[in-house]
């Protein structure tokens, strides 16, 4: 057995960590906001709410990763957009209560550190944090030999937000009859993987690189969407429009998602084939022989936020999203549950 005479011989490359720093050092600081009181290698992150000028903040925070979506990254060799969907599976999240996203943290964890493929990965996240006007203050590289493959790596982001609390969305002004509007999704986004990678790549035999009837591009560019970034639109409609609930479509579907914003007392109705569905959709049902049921509450099915507003503000919200360029359909109502065992969402 080799003699084991440093940290960088046990598998830990601490020069590899201090280059990967230098790299994006300035690409970091593209993200810097009012606020932002440090530069990157500080022990913390130091943020001030003073700075931006808010009277009684309501601090809203978030945390998630990307799942087994970097599994395909892996397989397709493709790192540059993976820290996008970790941003945007973060953001997403706050912006539900009317939270403005302040700034965003990461934890990039590996076997063996490769600096170029970290160098992209964060690139992605800079370029997330751009698109959702947060600061990237800080974050964490650990290097774990033995515990990750070399090859591979896992990621974790934390977004911090701020709403004035008289403008906190909670679901309490949803009431019988308002709208439900869903704002179209980019794809996949990061959610069902697990069960994506059984079909392509297990079942049918697929490489990443194939294509398969029905997708413009081969099935590893399509899983690799970077998942969308609502945060600039919801800020447009709250500026001017009456908006009573948002819901960020991810795990569990539009089944699972949409009565977290609501009470027991109330219920959702969706109507089908109201929305367009992109064709990747079809294809996981299709090839997956997955049920109806088990779509919706897996998958976004194509909806990727949902908006819950006053019904005679619907139209008025369409045409502020056609304008921000977004896709987007009224696909439901709420409803007062009649029998406290009913579903809270009834597909008609």
């Amino acid at each position: 057995m080799k003699k084991i005479s440093s940290y960088r011989d046990a598998g830990v490359d601490i020069d590899a960590g201090s280059d990967l720093v230098t790299r994006i050092k300035p690409r970091l600081r593209e993200t810097y906001r009012p606020g932002v009181l440090t530069d990157i290698g500080s022990f913390a992150g130091l943020f001030s709410l003073n700075a931006t000028q808010y009277k009684n903040p309501i601090l809203v925070s978030g945390t998630d990763g990307v799942g087994t979506k970097l599994k395909v990254a892996f397989m397709a060799k493709k790192y540059d957009t993976i820290g996008l969907d970790l941003v945007a599976m973060c953001v997403n999240d706050i912006i539900t209560c009317g939270a403005e996203p302040l700034f965003f943290l990461d934890t990039f964890s590996c076997g063996r550190l490769n600096v170029d493929v970290a160098e992209k990965v964060i690139g992605g996240i800079v370029d997330g944090c751009v698109e959702a006007g947060c600061a990237l203050i800080g974050g964490e590289t650990a290097e774990m030999p033995d515990f990750y493959p070399n090859d591979e790596f896992d990621l974790v982001g934390f977004a911090v937000g701020a709403v004035e609390k008289e403008h906190l969305l909670d679901g309490s002004n949803i009431s019988e009859g308002n709208a439900v509007i869903g704002v179209g999704s980019s794809g996949l986004h990061s959610n069902g993987y697990s069960l994506v990678r059984k079909i392509f790549f297990d079942q049918m035999g697929l490489s990443v690189n194939d294509q398969i009837e029905g997708l413009p591009h081969s099935i590893g560019e399509e899983l690799l969407i970077p998942t969308k970034i609502y945060v600039k639109t919801v800020q447009n409609l709250l500026r001017d429009l009456p908006i009573n609930g948002i819901v960020n479509i991810t795990g569990g579907g539009l089944i699972e998602n949409i009565p977290r914003v609501f009470s027991s007392r109330t219920k959702v109705r969706l109507f089908e084939g109201s929305w367009d569905v992109p064709p990747i959709f079809d294809l996981i049902e299709n090839h997956g022989q997955i049920p109806k049921q088990e779509m919706y509450r897996t998958f976004n099915c194509g909806v990727g936020m949902v908006l819950i507003c006053p019904q005679a503000e619907a139209d008025n919200v369409l045409v502020r999203l056609s304008g921000l360029d977004e896709r987007a359909w009224i696909i439901g109502e709420i409803a007062t549950k009649n029998d406290p065992e009913e579903l809270s969402v009834e597909l008609i």
